[in-house]
């Protein structure tokens, strides 16, 4: 069989689009999370405004307003932003798409409780603008929410080497991920400090079974299953009691 077409945000029969696919398998932990952050900090879900940047599709925005939000969804990639509003229609909650970089998202200071960033530290080459940004954004005692990944022998082994690399399991075109861009968790609180971001909590996630994301991640690449169909191939689970040795979650308070 053909190998896939990997084109990030592309939903054309035959394509592959490895930032939905994680986008898909992460939703239901991500969703935990923020939950439990929400809870942790007494921010009410009703009523609470929130961005997510790095919003893709726009699947984690519309999670987020089924809680009761006021969401933004940004992201940089006009395509994104066009499948993100057709996937939303007819659904009636409260989220906006727009298109706009990280670096400059767009919105007026303070007009966020919850700022949520997705797929976006281990891709920008402009950290220090990114997180600027997300200070600028959000609200005095605001939460800031995010998923990325660590710098370790075996996130190198997965981002750099499966993900882009490997015949067999490739999900994302080469250059989506580079070693310098992976984000070891004392280093990226660091550099929050820098911008009043106080982190708050560090905390892994990785799948319930290594063995039934291989199964699903080749399941997808050659046509078997659909994106829909992963979530019940392959569960991830939140891990914060070991170190975050792939990706991880956090947050941080605006200060």
């Amino acid at each position: 069989m053909a190998a896939p077409h990997l084109v990030l945000d592309s939903d054309a029969p035959g394509d592959l689009d490895g930032r939905h696919l994680r986008a898909v398998t992460f939703q239901d932990v991500r969703l935990r999370y923020v939950n439990g952050v929400l809870r942790d900090r007494d921010i009410p879900a009703a009523g609470a405004r929130a961005v997510v940047v790095g919003g893709g599709r726009g699947l984690l925005a519309r999670g987020l307003a089924r809680t009761g939000m006021e969401v933004l969804s940004v992201d940089p990639s006009p395509t994104a932003t066009e499948l993100a509003t057709r996937a939303s229609h007819g659904e009636d909650l409260p989220v906006t798409f727009t298109s706009a970089p990280p670096e400059r998202p767009g919105p007026p200071d303070g007009a966020f409780d919850v700022a949520y960033y997705a797929d976006t530290f281990e891709i920008t080459d402009d950290l220090d603008a990114v997180l600027a940004a997300a200070a600028r954004l959000l609200r005095p005692g605001g939460a800031m929410v995010y998923d990325t990944v660590n710098r370790t022998p075996l996130s190198r082994l997965v981002y750099l080497g499966a993900f882009q690399r490997f015949p067999g399991s490739r999900i994302m075109p080469p250059g989506r991920y580079t070693a310098a861009r992976l984000r070891p968790p004392a280093d990226l609180a660091a550099r929050m400090a820098d911008h009043g971001l106080t982190v708050l909590d560090t905390c892994g996630f990785k799948p319930s079974s290594a063995a039934a994301l291989v199964k699903a991640t080749r399941a997808r690449r050659t046509g078997r299953v659909t994106d829909e169909r992963l979530p019940s191939m392959v569960e991830f689970e939140l891990d914060p009691d070991g170190p975050p040795l792939v990706t991880y979650l956090g947050h941080a308070r605006r200060d």
